[in-house]
């Protein structure tokens, strides 16, 4: 199954790729890598904000984290010329969670954006990871999500 069938099937529409907020690009391509700057969790309803630990759930952190993950794949459609075929693979996510701290489960928080890339991008999906808590993230967001791909060329 394409890319395009897989978020189809799971009934996902990419967003337009993000702007960027402040003095930075949302994707820069050294060689065969690209670099996509970090996605916050926000969804058509607006920004997702919130603390894992004090007032959201780790179920709200995944869906927050997914939604950070589908934002990384319109960035990653842009990067890629429009044409999937030229995605060769993930190769590392790096995922921030707005955290207090006694908060434990980062990872399972960050699963929800590492979950949907192996879903959606299969074999080419699956990637190293970092998970950490911060005491706060930009605009109060709940998770925000980079990513280093490899594309052919």
């Amino acid at each position: 199954m394409d890319i395009e069938a897989r978020l189809k099937a799971a009934g996902i529409e990419l967003p337009v790729a993000a702007a960027p907020a402040a003095n930075y690009i949302p994707f820069t391509k050294t060689g065969n890598l690209v670099f996509i700057s970090g996605q916050i969790s926000q969804n058509p309803d607006g920004v997702i904000t919130g603390k894992l630990g004090l007032n959201l759930e780790i179920d709200e952190g995944y869906l927050a984290a997914r939604w950070c993950g589908i934002a990384l794949l319109a960035q990653l459609k842009e990067a890629c010329s429009n044409d999937w075929n030229n995605l060769k693979s993930t190769v590392r996510l790096g995922g921030f969670v707005n955290a207090t701290p006694e908060f434990k489960d980062h990872p399972k928080v960050i699963n929800g954006a590492s979950d949907l890339l192996v879903d959606i991008l299969g074999i080419k999906g699956r990637h190293a990871r970092a998970a950490v808590g911060s005491s706060s993230l930009p605009l109060g967001v709940a998770v925000e999500v980079d990513g280093i791909f490899e594309l052919m060329s």
